[in-house]
């Protein structure tokens, strides 16, 4: 089993110490809330999510600056292209920034209740939908996951 746990609406002062107790206490991987623009984020999240070790995934980040992306990448973060409703609307900066730094993406659902889950063939088309080139979708659906849970020993 993978355990993980999201840390949402947090101040960005406290979420490097909330990441670092949710790996304590057993999460294998841990996601932010990003700053995504259909909610009311505290300024500074995306960038205290991706200065901290202990994070996995930055969730629907919004308008990520390049900055953002760019120390995403150097940590191994991965920022989230997103199936939920609302949040998906970010997708296409997301992707773009993300392509032009190198920064690994993923696509996530967000899920809240069982209707949130996608197929395989939904998640393809949200990764094209957000503007994926053709030849990375395969990448951003099945190598980074797989990356990510061989990093943390599940593979």
């Amino acid at each position: 089993m993978i355990q993980g746990a999201e840390i949402t609406h947090a101040p960005a002062e406290v979420i490097g110490k909330l990441a670092s107790k949710a790996k304590k206490y057993g999460a294998d991987i841990v996601v932010v809330h990003g700053e995504t623009i259909v909610e009311p984020v505290i300024e500074g999240t995306n960038l205290a999510a991706v200065n901290c070790p202990d994070v996995d995934i930055l969730a629907h980040p919004g308008l990520i600056t390049v900055e953002e992306a760019k120390t995403a990448k150097e940590n191994d973060i991965a920022l989230e292209i997103s199936a939920r409703k609302g949040h998906s609307l970010g997708n296409g900066h997301v992707a773009k920034v993300a392509i032009e730094v190198g920064a690994d993406l993923v696509v996530d659902t967000d899920t809240h209740a069982p209707d949130d889950l996608i197929t395989y063939e939904t998640a393809y088309r949200i990764a094209k939908g957000a503007g994926l080139p053709e030849k990375m979708i395969n990448t951003v659906l099945r190598d980074n996951p797989l990356r990510i849970l061989k990093n943390k020993g599940f593979l």
